[in-house]
């Protein structure tokens, strides 16, 4: 096995960099970054002030969860729906609240479109978060074993939010997982 871990030097000096601002070689003024505001930029967060998950990430993964067991994809759009509990206060998008945990600060190094190196700041949760996610269906198409089915293989295999396996962009940092458990 090959391993390749970008040095916390090198990442110290990319966010030191960042947050000063630079000239850049060409002219161009570079902006100092302030990485608070960008972590909590990336925050969901409800008008009432609480933490959430994108309503959609859950109906968006339990679909992707249906290529594991042999459901129809297609009939999952039409009959599976996540409720929110609120809505978030900058884009209006339905939330899940995070009922227990906290979030810190993550800085991870990623790849920019041009191949250049980058620091993001991103919330994250430690394991042990947990939400009340409250869902609908069309009971002519799955049943409540099926949809909790289908979202005990989001939990293990699927994901949800940045660094989970079944990301677009790469096969996940093992993040996302969760166990279903019971309403208390």
């Amino acid at each position: 096995m090959c391993s390749h871990s970008f040095s916390q030097k090198a990442m110290n000096t990319i966010i030191s960099t960042q947050e000063q601002g630079s000239q850049a070689r060409k002219g161009r003024v570079r902006e100092a970054k302030d990485f608070d505001a960008v972590y909590r930029a990336a925050m969901h967060k409800a008008k009432a002030g609480w933490h959430g998950i994108p309503a959609a990430a859950f109906r968006n993964a339990m679909i992707s969860a249906c290529r594991t067991v042999g459901y129809k994809m297609t009939l999952a759009k039409l009959s599976l729906f996540c409720e929110a509990d609120g809505f978030d206060q900058h884009s209006g998008d339905p939330l899940v609240k995070i009922t227990k945990g906290k979030p810190k600060k993550h800085f991870a190094t990623a790849r920019n479109a041009n191949g250049s190196t980058d620091v993001r700041c991103r919330p994250m949760w430690d394991p042990g978060w947990e939400a009340i996610v409250t869902l609908r269906w069309d009971e002519d198409q799955f049943s409540a074993s099926d949809i909790t089915n289908l979202l005990s293989r989001v939990g293990l295999q699927v994901g949800i939010g940045e660094g989970r396996p079944d990301s677009r962009e790469s096969a996940g940092l093992g993040w996302g997982h969760f166990k279903v458990g019971t309403a208390r």
